[in-house]
Formats: structure tokens, C-alpha cells, sequence
């Protein structure tokens, strides 16, 4: 896939189950231009977890300082327990480079995003139907019948949110939601205001 001279910063959302990280993966496994953001929190890293691959690790201090310096897209404070947010600075590096960025986040966050990066693309990845996202929840072997239905009840609100998204992705197989997010990628290239310095060029005229 040609890169195009700034990337994209893709924000996707759907509901628990629906695969939206198996999605993503495969995605990145294809086309080494496309990157995860990562976050900065302040809980301590896990064995094995690296600052700056998995999560940027922060204090509290560090943490508030950054919230001061306007240095996050979004941020998600819970009183009591561990901040997470998404740095500005990580997503403007990456698409400097031409990288796309894949920012996976819930419907809140995502509506954040938007508000402070309106040229980000929104993608809802969703499933073929409630029923099936019920059997996917029961196939991971590890949620109990009340998670579930608490699931199943908070994703039937977060799909009340899809008309705000740029796409909605069906995840019915891997190959062709990711073939789906492909043609997004494609679809958003080619857009005429993503490639001004090409028109100005072609038509002999000033900067659009």
C-alpha cells in the first residue's frame, strides 16, 4: 500500500467480543506502515511490558503535567485507580512519518478524539448480529452469564452511537474486515484534501 506524505489516524471502536483487536493485528501484519498508538498510564508496568512499546509508564506527577500541557488526544481519570491516556506527541510523530496510526478505543473516547483531531477517520467495527456477538463472548470461556448480558447491554448503546462513525466495518470473517479496512485506508488516500501539494502542482496554482 503507497504511503501517502502524512498518515492517517484511524480510530476504532466496537463492542467487547466483536474482535476489533484480531482485526487490528492482522491489519499490521500486512502493511508494516500501519502502527497501534500507545498509551501512557500510571499503573506499574507488568513483567515483561517495556516503557514505550506497550505503554509510555508514567507518575502521577508526570501524568498531571502532561493533562496541563494539553499533551493528550484523550485521557480517562478514575478516582482511586490507574489513569490512562493517549499522547499527542506519539500519534503527530508516527503520521509525520507517513506511518498510519490505529488508535482502539471506546465510543467516549473516540468522540474526544475526534473533537481535538478532526481529520481522524472513525471506524465502528461491529457484529453480524447480537446473537453472534453473544457466541463470541461465550467462546472466549472466561466471562460469566452476567458479564455477558452486561456486555451484550452496554454494546447495544454503543451501537446506538454508529451513525456518528466515518465506516462500519462488519466483522463476519477476519479476511473481510480487514480487506474492508484496507479499502478505507485507500479510500481516505485518495481523498483530494489529503493530497493538495499534488494538486497544487498539477494545476500551476497557490496552495488550496
Amino acid at each position: 500500500m503507497a504511503r501517502v506524505k502524512r498518515g492517517l489516524l484511524l480510530v476504532v471502536s466496537g463492542p467487547a467480543g466483536v474482535g476489533k483487536g484480531t482485526v487490528n493485528a492482522a491489519l499490521m501484519e500486512r502493511h508494516p506502515e500501519v502502527k497501534m498508538s500507545v498509551s501512557a498510564t500510571t499503573r506499574p508496568p507488568r513483567p515483561g511490558e517495556i516503557d514505550g512499546v506497550h505503554y509510555f509508564f508514567k507518575t502521577k506527577e508526570e501524568f498531571d503535567r502532561m493533562i496541563e500541557e494539553d499533551a493528550f488526544l484523550e485521557y480517562m481519570r478514575v478516582f482511586g485507580m490507574n489513569d490512562y491516556g493517549t499522547p499527542r506527541a506519539f500519534v503527530e510523530q508516527e503520521r509525520e512519518k507517513g506511518n498510519h496510526v490505529i488508535l482502539e478505543i471506546d465510543v467516549q473516547g473516540a468522540r474526544k478524539v475526534k473533537a481535538a483531531c478532526p481529520d481522524a477517520v472513525t471506524v465502528f467495527i461491529a457484529p453480524p448480529s447480537l446473537d453472534i456477538l453473544k457466541e463470541r463472548l461465550v467462546g472466549r470461556g472466561t466471562e460469566t452469564q452476567e458479564s455477558i448480558d452486561v456486555r451484550t447491554k452496554t454494546a447495544l448503546e454503543e451501537l446506538k452511537a454508529l451513525p456518528e462513525y466515518d465506516y462500519m466495518v462488519v466483522n463476519d470473517t477476519v479476511d473481510e474486515a480487514v480487506a474492508e479496512m484496507e479499502a478505507i485506508l485507500s479510500a481516505e488516500r485518495l481523498k483530494t484534501e489529503r493530497n493538495t501539494d499534488l494538486i497544487t502542482k498539477l494545476t500551476g496554482g497557490e496552495p488550496i
